[in-house]
């Protein structure tokens, strides 16, 4: 039988099984597994390796029969290269009720890791993990789309032909959204934007939230009641070290007329999970709920508490310092750091003046947003 959210929402556990057979037969996703653990092994010996790949994979899997034993079966390993690659750190989880659908509004600098962090989070302190938002332009492979949608992820329409059709999808996405919180099936994480802020600046798009507004029955509730009812919650992660900071100067360069190369976002994805990262914080925000809540409020008040709650790190003061703007010495003096500041600056040596500066820049922005708001107070 089939549904309205058939095309986008995550497998269910009857489909587990189908979905495993499917990504161990695909020769593409055994070797990217591959090719992440011992790449010059399987350049040499491509068909052995990956006939030992599939057997240990097959043998992993073989016990998964539900979304939640594979979630269980990729915990020890997200928790390793958590452990590998980041001092990590949260807060503000302990205010949230373990028994409710929050809707999760995250500001995104990692394509993969934001909602991973998050989802490690709810898992020790005993929440259900979330359903996480996820765009159709990082599902051009059918294991990606596999991998994603078995992990309880569910999909974000963009690549649509015109506005009655972007309008109809992003109604389904609504209701699909607006019908897990209703029902109660566990959290949803979505991003305050489409795509990444590549230059550091954690801003809200109205549209996100007006989307979600479409869910309103027009029947029985006002337009400022919607959002009221969706349990938002402000998260906020903060990152001493971005492994694609000079990925996304290089890509700010160039601007709109930036072409990405076939799959560029998978090597993305990949530098994201296996980079070094530093000190990475996350924190849960206070629920956003009333009886009455405008977009604009909404976005005021995600707005404002992604700068209050943005850890800021000496990397981001040392790219203050790097750039000649002046920022709060005591502040500074404060900030964790697991890298000197020649490290820091070293990451940028060699790139032309213009990639390094909006590397910097996008280091700096958080704490430019700071400042701008308490100028105002």
């Amino acid at each position: 039988m089939t549904d309205r959210y058939d095309d986008i929402r995550p497998y269910r556990d009857s489909e587990v099984s189908e979905v495993v057979a499917a990504l161990l037969n695909d020769d593409e996703f055994i070797d990217t597994l591959i090719a992440l653990r011992t790449k010059y092994i399987a350049k040499w010996l491509p068909r052995f390796v990956r006939f030992l790949a599939r057997r240990a994979l097959r043998k992993q899997l073989s016990g998964v029969r539900t979304i939640d034993a594979f979630q269980a079966l990729v915990k020890p390993r997200l928790d390793r290269v958590v452990a590998e690659t980041s001092i990590f750190s949260y807060s503000g989880v302990d205010k949230l009720d373990s028994q409710q659908s929050y809707l999760f509004v995250s500001n995104h600098r990692d394509i993969v890791m934001d909602s991973a962090y998050a989802n490690s989070v709810l898992v020790s302190e005993g929440h259900r993990t979330a359903q996480v938002a996820i765009g159709d332009n990082l599902l051009q492979k059918p294991w990606v789309s596999h991998l994603m949608r078995i992990n309880k992820s569910f999909i974000v329409r963009r690549s649509l032909s015109g506005p009655k059709q972007q309008l109809a999808v992003s109604k389904q996405l609504a209701n699909f959204m607006r019908d897990a919180i209703d029902q109660n099936q566990g959290p949803l994480w979505i991003a305050q934007r489409e795509g990444r802020a590549k230059d550091g600046n954690d801003k809200t798009e109205a549209a996100v939230l007006k989307m979600l507004s479409l869910s309103r029955d027009k029947s029985s509730e006002k337009p400022d009641e919607v959002l009221g009812r969706l349990k938002i919650v402000p998260l906020t992660i903060s990152y001493e070290i971005d492994p694609c900071d000079v990925l996304k100067a290089q890509e700010l360069i160039v601007g709109a007329a930036y072409e990405k190369a076939p799959f560029e976002d998978l090597d993305s994805i990949a530098r994201g999970i296996l980079g070094a990262k530093g000190h990475v914080h996350l924190h849960f925000g206070s629920p956003l709920d009333g009886p009455s809540l405008s977009v604009t409020d909404a976005v005021a008040l995600i707005d404002m508490s992604m700068v209050e709650n943005f850890q800021l790190f000496k990397t981001n003061f040392w790219a203050c310092d790097a750039l000649g703007i002046t920022a709060p010495t005591a502040m500074a003096d404060r900030a964790k750091a697991s890298i000197t500041k020649a490290e820091f600056m070293a990451r940028f040596d060699g790139l032309p003046y213009l990639e390094r500066q909006r590397a910097l820049q996008m280091y700096a922005q958080p704490v430019l947003n700071w400042m701008a708001i308490h100028s105002e107070a």
